[in-house]
């Protein structure tokens, strides 16, 4: 077992780990146990009753965070002709088909997130061996595989972000940076729960959100009273 550093051991005082405290506490318990000299990425961790080894439990989707990431994403765009302009115009990174393709083949992966026509997947769909482990792969359900090229590179450059629930039913998803002022994190917070909360399956049954956590870069994570704030409806 890896020894927490002196820092984090500093850090971890200031939080109590049975509490779960208010949003506005567990954002400003965030910055106090921030230990690390650069612009933190903060993260929130849902902890949710589902099996996602059943279909209908299966929780994946993308949303755009109101005040963004903190990080502006590289975005690679396989599609031709028109919408390949179109991807261009919209601001992304990198657009091509076979010579992408290619260069992916050969280790490349310059890029954060990639978008592609339908037209394309056929083709795209044979890097899915490298591209599948990355979690790299364009896919509907987050608006990755899509004509709309234009809407879909503009909204990951304004800060969406996707999200997945893991085989435990975890899911981790960065809402911004320690230097955030608080509202915009609490916004942002308050954004991703209630996406979650929307992606309920049906079938899933008890307890749906058993645990809400925050935490910055290599701090302690804080627990978080739901009960606390409202969510939009």
């Amino acid at each position: 077992m890896a020894r927490k550093g002196k820092k984090f051991l500093e850090a971890q005082k200031l939080v109590e780990r049975t509490q779960a405290y208010s949003v506005e506490e567990a954002i400003e318990l965030v910055k106090k146990t921030n230990t690390v000299k650069f612009d933190a990425t903060v993260e929130v961790a849902f902890r949710l009753g589902v099996d996602t080894r059943k279909n209908d439990q299966q929780i994946r989707g993308a949303v755009v965070l109101p005040n963004g990431t903190g990080k502006t994403q590289s975005v690679l765009v396989f599609a031709k002709g028109e919408k390949a302009k179109e991807a261009e115009a919209a601001g992304a990174d990198f657009v091509g088909d076979a010579d992408l393709i290619n260069k992916i083949n050969q280790g490349w992966f310059e890029f954060d997130v990639i978008v592609a026509t339908p037209d394309m997947m056929g083709e795209v769909g044979k890097l899915g061996r490298v591209l599948g482990p990355k979690g790299l792969m364009p896919n509907p359900k987050t608006g990755t595989v899509t004509f709309d090229v234009d809407k879909a590179v503009k909204e990951i450059k304004a800060g969406k972000v996707e999200y997945r629930a893991d085989k435990a039913g975890n899911v981790h998803v960065p809402v911004g940076k320690v230097s955030f002022d608080n509202e915009k994190l609490i916004e942002n917070f308050t954004t991703m729960y209630d996406t979650i909360l929307k992606a309920k399956p049906s079938a899933a049954k008890g307890t749906y959100v058993k645990n809400v956590s925050v935490t910055s870069t290599m701090g302690p994570g804080i627990k978080v009273d739901p009960s606390t704030f409202v969510v939009k409806q």
